[in-house]
């Protein structure tokens, strides 16, 4: 007898990197990611079937920007030459120690043996198990039944900023499409960029008519997406996050609240109907997720965990454990695979039982067997926390095990199991500082704003003058490209880099040349001269979505939304 369903729903994505710097912002941190999460998931969920004959039954959300660089020939390459490099870098400290000049020296070869031979684990896995190909392998589980995978926006747009709906439609059409193409099914579910979402508003046309403007669930309907995923304070009302820290792949990021909102009445036991569209919405369980999200509280934080931030100074090599949250850099102790292995055997025997008690809890309350969601950037685990990918498997394999009373399963197998009941209607809401927009709409990003809408504009009125594929095979070249540098200009990773400093200079300059490159070829088309060398030197960069269709921005019925009409202000109050 079940107590109810868990979904662990992984959201990935990378904004893109390819061919615009290595390190410290560029193409090295996609590498880093391939090498510490999304191989060692990828070897998590086919030991887990092929060993031991267990279905992860995770939801693994890919965004299409990061699996168009998962396939690019150019990344994977250079992925086999990051994996090179590291491999060469500790068989230097492999040959300088041990050291009687250096302290623990001993420890320290260890340690080197320990990543030496776990980076060329991870390069056999990548070559020979993979063939180079992430996507075809994630394909593979997904075929069988062990994962399901999500899409999003395109590039990862801020849907509820974006100023025309052919925009807004066309970062999800061009998503949906994308990870049809490269994962042979059309995905049910869709991550929200930011979990950013708006409801539908009336607004004054350019005729001075008062319009509607509908809801994102209308968007994600017509491109045939079922569902998505918020936080639990959109579903349940009450504060936001709260004032408090959490740690992710930028960082620990701090939380400032709206004012508490009344209680809803809801709670996240449930899926549920949005009013607008037949599109179902899953809100996160703030209890289990906060576990392993809180700075504080949660399990990445732990002594013995690998420190994230400490690097050999020749190497690069993390060779230290975080200690304690108050360690100054300087004084952290040795990292001990040992112990933190063991580590996650506790925190993950904790974390399954907790599950376990929540669900038995909400059904001896209410009778009913409620929904467990999660929901967490894939790149905290590896990434971030190191031993997180052993702990997904730990907690997958101890459910099987150990509590069939818990129903492990996609996102889109509850809803077929357990379709919603009731509909609710959720406030313009983000996971970012405070639930709201602020994150991507202040005074650091305002700039951005009328750039974005600008462009929005421009590519509508040009692609409104070739409703018909042009029979010239230069400007059809042209018109694609700039549908791609239109969409990458939109992606919600440069604000966000910009207004959390993480990597503000190059966030500025990564939007700039997007617009520049769009702003050039729209001149090129409307002047009737377009130049193939400087063409092909911008597809050569941008060549994201191959087979993209500008027509995907011919208008939609709308008017395009005056920027001080947009309706924005209660999320600034």
């Amino acid at each position: 007898m079940t107590v109810g369903s868990f979904v662990f729903m992984l959201h990935s994505h990378l904004p893109y990197y390819r061919k615009a710097g290595m390190w410290p912002f560029g193409e090295e941190n996609l590498y880093e990611c391939m090498s510490e999460t999304y191989v060692p998931l990828l070897n998590a969920i086919s030991e887990l079937y092929e060993e031991e004959g267990i279905k992860a039954k995770l939801t693994v959300g890919i965004t299409p920007i990061l699996a168009e660089q998962l396939n690019d020939e150019h990344l994977q390459n250079g992925f086999v030459e990051y994996l090179d490099s590291r491999i060469k870098s500790v068989s230097k400290d492999l040959e300088r120690y041990p050291d009687p000049k250096v302290p623990h020296s001993q420890h320290l070869k260890y340690l080197a043996n320990y990543y030496y031979n776990w980076f060329n684990h991870i390069k056999d896995s990548f070559i020979n198990k993979y063939n180079k190909d992430l996507v075809s392998a994630f394909k593979k589980y997904q075929d069988l039944g062990c994962i399901e995978i999500t899409t999003s926006a395109a590039t990862h747009g801020f849907s509820p900023l974006l100023a025309t709906d052919s925009n807004l439609n066309a970062q999800f059409k061009v998503g949906s499409d994308t990870t049809k193409r490269l994962f042979g099914k059309k995905a049910k579910g869709c991550w929200l960029p930011e979990c950013a979402y708006r409801q539908g508003y009336e607004y004054t046309g350019k005729d001075g008519q008062k319009k509607w403007r509908s809801a994102i669930e209308v968007t994600l309907q017509n491109n045939d997406i079922e569902y998505f995923f918020t936080e639990s304070h959109v579903i349940e009302g009450g504060n936001s996050v709260g004032e408090r820290r959490v740690v992710g792949i930028y960082g620990n990021i701090e939380y400032i609240p709206l004012p508490k909102r009344e209680a809803t009445g809801y709670d996240t036991f449930s899926a549920y109907w949005l009013p607008d569209a037949q599109v179902a919405v899953m809100g996160r369980n703030d209890r289990a997720g906060f576990q392993v999200w809180s700075a504080a509280d949660g399990y990445p934080g732990d002594g013995v965990y690998r420190e994230f931030h400490k690097k050999d100074d020749k190497s690069g090599m993390n060779y230290w454990r975080i200690t304690s949250p108050t360690t100054d850099l300087g004084d952290k102790m040795l990292y001990d695979p040992v112990l933190a292995m063991n580590q996650v055997n506790s925190n993950s025997d904790h974390y399954t039982t907790l599950l376990y008690h929540l669900l038995n809890d909400h059904k001896k309350a209410t009778g009913k067997e409620g929904l467990l969601m999660v929901s967490f950037d894939t790149e905290l685990y590896g990434h971030w926390w190191f031993e997180g990918i052993e702990f997904i498997k730990q907690v997958v394999r101890k459910i099987n095990n150990f509590i069939p009373e818990i129903e492990r399963c996609t996102a889109g197998e509850y809803l077929e199991k357990h379709p919603p009941v009731d509909t609710i209607q959720i406030p313009e809401s983000s996971w970012g500082q405070g639930g709201h927009f602020y994150v991507w709409m202040n005074h650091l990003t305002e700039w951005m704003w009328p750039i974005i809408h600008g462009c929005e504009k421009r590519i509508i009125d040009i692609v409104s003058k070739y409703e018909k594929i042009p029979e010239n095979k230069l400007l059809h070249r042209a018109l694609n490209q700039l549908a791609r540098e239109n969409l990458l200009l939109q992606s919600s990773d440069w604000p966000f880099l910009i207004t959390t400093w993480q990597a503000k200079d190059y966030a500025t300059d990564r939007f700039r040349e997007h617009v520049d490159r769009f702003e050039k070829i729209a001149d090129m088309i409307e002047a009737g001269n377009i130049d193939d060398g400087e063409l092909k030197k911008i597809e050569s960069i941008d060549n994201c979505f191959p087979v993209i269709d500008y027509r995907v921005y011919l208008p939609i019925e709308e008017g395009v939304i005056p920027q001080q009409e947009a309706k924005l202000a209660p999320l600034y109050q």
